[in-house]
């Protein structure tokens, strides 16, 4: 099956977007669930007493017409500056509704577990419009997962790494919980293709669980003991025909790799040496968005596991 940017609504074929289509880009895009209500609430919740619970900066999308939106980190326990630390993002495509809550429940129900042994900040919602609107972009039609880079196009990523800089963390584990999603062939590959005027054929939308290591700092043992730990919980993703999961290359059962700096992906702008981007798939007749939550916190524990051990 393929797809061409002339099969989205907004566009002309043969021409990238303007301030015009981005502007009716915009104005399609509808709220469907809160933030405050499903993060923020959540977060106020946590205790005091075991959680520190700080707000790194402000999205100020109200003039957009949706909200002034507070994005937060929050540290598990008490931090040693003499320990290494371990980084969780989630939401940085907002859409991917098991990462955020994989990452609060986390932070709920298994943190505190390794909170003796090294020093844990999550970053549980980095794109709350996103989130909102069920968007893989930013209200301007940017990728936050493609702008980790100095003074790059998202304030989404800019201000997440301003916080991970500013607290000043030897960051050890780094991982990103993202999920693949069949409306990345139905609805965000088609706007891709219509906002670049470049042609971008539809994937196999793998059935599974899946991770991407960086190829710049590999480390296999790591990424299978994720792939072990989520497969008590769900199933992995098989490769397709060619040998691949969404295009790249299988290295190990369940792994692939991007070389994640040079995209300025979330998981490449730290200096991490162990490195893994979750990919859950919530639309498998054989998974629940409960399983999907539960496979991200597999993911995170079973990298902790590996790089504690």
């Amino acid at each position: 099956m393929t797809n061409t940017y002339s099969d989205y609504p907004i566009g002309t074929p043969g021409k990238a977007w303007g301030k015009e289509e981005k502007k009716r880009w915009l104005a399609a895009q509808v709220k469907h669930r809160s933030y405050f209500d499903d993060v923020v609430v959540s977060l106020e919740k946590l205790s005091h007493e075991e959680y520190e619970v700080k707000q790194y900066g402000q999205l100020k999308y109200e003039q957009l017409g949706y909200s002034d939106y507070p994005v937060f980190y929050v540290k598990v326990g008490e931090f040693d500056p003499n320990r290494a630390s371990v980084l969780v993002t989630g939401g940085v495509h907002g859409y991917e509704t098991s990462g955020i809550h994989g990452a609060l429940d986390f932070i709920k129900t298994a943190s505190k577990g390794y909170a003796d042994k090294v020093n844990i900040v999550v970053l549980p919602c980095i794109s709350p419009w996103g989130y909102e609107t069920i968007n893989r972009w930013n209200p301007f039609a940017i990728d936050p997962n493609r702008s980790f880079q100095n003074e790059g196009p998202t304030h989404e990523a800019n201000l997440a790494m301003k916080c991970v800089e500013e607290l000043k963390l030897d960051v050890l584990m780094h991982i990103d919980l993202h999920e693949t999603t069949d409306t990345d062939n139905s609805e965000f590959r088609p706007a891709l293709s219509s906002r670049d005027a470049i042609h971008q054929a539809l994937w196999d939308i793998p059935d599974g669980f899946y991770t991407v290591g960086d190829s710049s700092r590999p480390q296999p043992e790591f990424q299978t003991a994720i792939i072990d730990s989520v497969k008590q919980v769900t199933h992995i993703a098989a490769a397709d025909e060619a040998g691949k999961i969404i295009g790249a290359d299988v290295k190990y059962p369940g792994v692939i790799h991007y070389d994640k700096k040079p995209l300025f992906l979330c998981g490449g702008f730290t200096a991490a040496k162990f490195v893994s981007t979750t990919e859950v798939y919530p639309d498998s007749p054989n998974a629940t968005p409960e399983v999907c939550i539960t496979a991200q916190v597999a993911a995170i524990c079973g990298g902790l596991n590996y790089v504690l051990s």
